[in-house]
């Protein structure tokens, strides 16, 4: 609140021209957290905070903007160095060196999305949805979001026009090196279902495995492609505003609200996952060997 109060004018208490003192800003923060984490309408929070709709709603717009442009450089940023050492060690320990996550997308429904726009955020849902592509690690920390996309679309759609591939494609990707079989590979992956493309940055499950040791493959492939669709979950049950349909007429306010919620998310994920850490999580603190950025051309 601190952080938001200097960052926008907007949120400082002042007095009208009646000299009476206005609206203060942890009033109009906590009215766009309540919007957040609640999912409630805005004339819901009258009689609780003292806050007219308009003001909640003017309130939630700022806030959300605030909250990107003050704390989205570090929750929303890329791997680094650092990071990436750990998560290929995470991935390791768990049976897939090289791996740098899961990914997949998540539907969010626009119930007053306009009707011109039906036709695009129409797809395979009944109502019209906005995607969400996302990256995960097994402590449910985003590492990459890209949202705004319509439903018209499908993953692999989303997938050409996503930026995750961008430092790669560039040669600026992390420069990983281990051994499956025998073989070395200089290339991290993803995790992904079925409906992803036959890339060398994903590894998918075997679909009606033979054998025992396909068996175990497939199950261990698909026990930790989960971890994006669990981050999904506890998403919305943090920020109840993306679980139901949104509300809001314009894609610009939807889109710094799913960005804002991310951020705050991954907040949480940096507070409490020393909590559960287990034998497979790694030292957030101390992580040793860093992982070199490559600048050259990647191999077809």
């Amino acid at each position: 609140m601190n952080a938001i109060e200097e960052h926008d004018e907007y949120f400082v208490q002042k007095r009208n021209a009646a000299g009476t003192l206005r609206l203060s800003c942890l009033q109009k923060v906590v009215a766009a957290f309540r919007l957040l984490a609640y999912g409630v309408a805005a004339d819901a929070l009258d009689e609780y905070i003292r806050i007219g709709e308009s003001t909640a709603l003017e309130a939630l717009r700022k806030f959300i903007v605030a909250v990107v442009e003050i704390f989205g450089q570090e929750y929303m940023r890329l791997p680094n160095e650092e990071d990436t050492a750990r998560l290929l060690a995470i991935g390791a320990n768990r049976g897939f060196p090289g791996m740098l996550g899961s990914i997949d997308c998540m539907h969010w429904s626009w119930k007053n999305c306009p009707t011109a726009w039906h036709g695009m955020y129409h797809g395979h849902k009944k109502e019209p949805t906005i995607i969400l592509e996302a990256v995960a690690s097994k402590d449910l920390w985003i590492w990459h979001s890209f949202f705004d996309m319509p439903s018209s679309h499908n993953d692999i759609n989303v997938l050409q026009r996503s930026p995750i591939f961008a430092r790669l494609a560039e040669g600026e990707g992390p420069q990983v090196n281990f051994n499956i079989n025998g073989n070395n590979y200089s290339m991290g992956y993803y995790l992904a279902d079925g409906i992803y493309p036959l890339w060398a940055t994903f590894v998918k499950t075997i679909p009606e495995p033979q054998g025992n040791k396909k068996k175990y493959f497939a199950k261990a492939q698909e026990a930790c492609r989960k971890d994006v669709e669990r981050a999904f979950g506890v998403l919305q049950s943090q920020f109840a505003i993306v679980h139901g349909p949104a509300r809001l007429w314009d894609e610009e306010s939807l889109e710094n609200i799913m960005r804002a919620c991310i951020i705050m998310y991954n907040m949480i994920v940096e507070d409490e996952r020393d909590e559960y850490t287990d034998e497979y999580d790694c030292d957030y603190d101390d992580m040793g060997e860093k992982v070199t950025i490559s600048h050259n051309k990647r191999p077809n």
